[in-house]
């Protein structure tokens, strides 16, 4: 995961046959969507986490929603399940929120390895509250990339509030996962799209008569580049998943750890440190275990 906005509910309908091609778009992908993060971080603190989301999710939505109106039509409009799609929304602008506030507080890479961890917790949240089965090889990955969760954060024992809240914003976006699985079951991927930008942008400017903070032009153009690129990293990897099978191209979102390095030392000379680099190590091999455990599982099912 990059953090937000980095999962689809399933692979939009079409062929699937340039991995070549998906692996390229996935990674510009993920580079838009660090690049957003970059952003993120320098509008800094002193804006509340919530008045960030809301003006991402306007500027991505002003973006993003008429492609999405044009490719999918009026069929978009029409869903059976708007309470789900709701309730995607909020855990997806709370985990926004979590995120925003680590990333205005936290080297860019800490925020980026510990949300890498989203699929752990997803299949873990999948046992409890959808009663999926998963063997001891699956739960050895999770417990392993727990460990390194830990180690992520700092095993010392100083921790700090900002990376508490990014294993709860990774938890949000854990918990979306297996919202989406749902929709995904009756819905098309810009259909989930198109709700979760518009109720999205709707829920969190519903808190801004209590947090708004009026920028300056320099901090309000850092607003716009962040939604402009939110937009461009969901586009590229709706189509990353059209033209590549997602157990192909899904293991490069770790390149954002990456660019959360690389970004911390050109604009911030900052280093990783040794917990960050080893926890990263520790939930990057999990997750790809992970990953190709369930393709593995997936093919033999279908077979």
């Amino acid at each position: 995961m990059t953090g937000p906005d980095t999962d689809f509910p399933k692979e939009p309908a079409g062929r699937r046959d340039n991995p070549a091609l998906g692996i390229l778009m996935m990674v510009a992908a993920i580079g838009f969507l660090s690049s957003m993060n970059l952003f993120i971080k320098l509008i800094g603190p002193d804006y509340h986490p919530m008045q960030v989301t809301f003006l991402r999710n306007l500027v991505a939505a002003a973006v993003i929603l008429p492609f999405i109106l044009r490719i999918g039509g009026a069929a978009v409009l029409k869903t059976r399940r708007p309470w789900m799609h709701g309730a995607r929304a909020l855990g997806g602008i709370l985990g926004n929120a979590c995120y925003f506030y680590a990333f205005a507080r936290l080297p860019l890479a800490d925020v980026m390895v510990i949300s890498q961890a989203v699929p752990l917790f997803a299949t873990a949240l999948a046992v409890v509250f959808l009663n999926e089965r998963v063997g001891w090889r699956r739960w050895t990955a999770i417990v392993v990339g727990f460990g390194g969760v830990a180690v992520a954060i700092d095993p010392t024992g100083a921790v700090s509030t900002a990376s508490l809240v990014t294993v709860v914003a990774t938890v949000f976006w854990a918990s979306t996962i297996l919202l989406m699985r749902s929709l995904g079951a009756t819905e098309s991927p810009y259909t989930v799209v198109f709700y979760y930008m518009a109720a999205g942008t709707v829920m969190a400017g519903l808190f801004m008569p209590w947090v708004w903070a009026t920028p300056p032009l320099e901090v309000l153009g850092f607003f716009v580049a962040a939604g402009v690129l939110g937009a461009l990293g969901q586009y590229f990897m709706t189509h990353a998943l059209k033209v590549a099978e997602a157990s192909v191209v899904s293991p490069f979102n770790y390149t954002a750890i990456v660019w959360g390095l690389l970004f911390d030392l050109a604009v911030w000379s900052i280093w990783p440190s040794w917990p960050t680099v080893i926890g990263a190590i520790i939930i990057s091999a999990a997750g790809l275990y992970l990953f190709r455990r369930e393709a593995g599982l997936k093919r033999r099912a279908g077979s």
